[in-house]
């Protein structure tokens, strides 16, 4: 199997998408899915929704029960795709520069000098972000959103591209804190990460049983399938993808549903429409597409809205899941007619 010849330079300039454009971009899709397949099994909402925010410069907020693969999978992501990969374990006691970093003093110059922290890297995995306190998820506010760390009025930019996987564990866990609505908004998706079924879990077993280091297994089993520079040029290739005006008429139509939802205390705020369009930009390409269609809209627009929206009282003591209710409000809007 060779390396798919994904450099920057043969790609167009992002005035316009022409056929050979989506072919690559569909091609590095299909080819970062197998790839990541040879190491990490199942969970085909993980997956997709990592590319489809990484390519469009958003971020991942995942939740699930420790064990069920995410450091492998980011760990992965990142040799695939020919990027940095960093981890920073939230407990408790973690400090805001323990994230960003913090200047030092040098010795030699008898001054102070800026020392980065874990967060500069390209893809990051904040496991368990949900251990530590409000403080500690402030840090990422800024790096989430404007991609800098920001130390005594100087800013330092982080390399891009640049993507936080967040993983969160159970609300009901011991010992975790509700993350902050500003914190959730800038999360341009949620993935809920469920146990493998019995063929996943078999093969699960089999690949990961012998005791292999997993450095090795990267290196000789998965192939680098694209480069950093390469997605930045895609992101902006990206968003050049077509939506008609009655698919974003759709789209808020979506989005203001929520506020008005009966089971829902509080709706979705105009970022999450945001996130919808990006994405059925970035998943329209990744199909080979220069035109978004509302099958787009209907597979993304859960994990944009899943953690936007907040169900009331009364409809967490029903046992109402937030899944059906944003299920049952999608099937409700007319789908437009293209």
């Amino acid at each position: 199997m060779s390396q798919i010849d994904t450099n920057a330079d043969n790609l167009q300039q992002p005035d316009s998408r022409t056929p050979e454009t989506n072919f690559l971009t569909q091609q590095v899709f299909q080819n970062a899915m197998r790839e990541i397949s040879k190491i990490f099994v199942g969970q085909e909402e993980l997956v997709t929704v990592s590319l489809v925010a990484l390519f469009s410069g958003g971020h991942v907020l995942i939740e699930g029960v420790p064990g069920l693969g995410k450091t492998l999978f980011v760990r992965t992501l990142g040799h695939v795709l020919g990027c940095q990969f960093g981890r920073i374990q939230f407990t408790a006691d973690l400090m805001p520069s323990d994230i960003t970093g913090a200047p030092i003093l040098d010795l030699k110059t008898q001054d102070f000098r800026f020392r980065p922290g874990p967060v500069f890297t390209q893809f990051l995995l904040a496991d368990e972000i949900n251990r530590s306190p409000a403080k500690t998820h402030a840090a990422l506010l800024e790096i989430m959103q404007e991609f800098r760390v920001t130390i005594d009025g100087v800013s330092h930019p982080v390399p891009r591209p640049f993507l936080v996987m967040a993983t969160q564990n159970p609300i009901e866990s011991e010992g975790t804190y509700s993350l902050p609505e500003a914190q959730l908004d800038r999360f341009m998706f949620k993935a809920v990460v469920s146990y493998p079924d019995e063929p996943e879990e078999a093969r699960i077993l089999e690949l990961h049983s012998q005791q292999v280091d997993l450095g090795s297994i990267l290196k000789s089993q998965v192939q680098q399938v694209t480069t950093a520079e390469t997605i930045q040029k895609m992101v902006q290739l990206n968003a050049q993808v077509r939506v008609e005006p009655k698919l974003l008429t759709y789209i808020n139509r979506i989005v203001r549903a929520t506020r008005n939802w009966p089971t829902f205390h509080m709706g979705a705020s105009p970022r999450a429409g945001l996130a919808i369009v990006q994405g059925v930009r970035t998943l329209a390409a990744f199909r080979g597409r220069d035109y978004a269609i509302p099958d787009d809209v209907v597979e993304i627009a859960l994990p944009a809205l899943r953690h936007r929206v907040m169900m009331s009282a009364e409809a967490e003591v029903e046992g109402l899941l937030v899944d059906t209710e944003l299920t049952s409000l999608l099937r409700g809007i007319e789908v437009p007619r293209l």
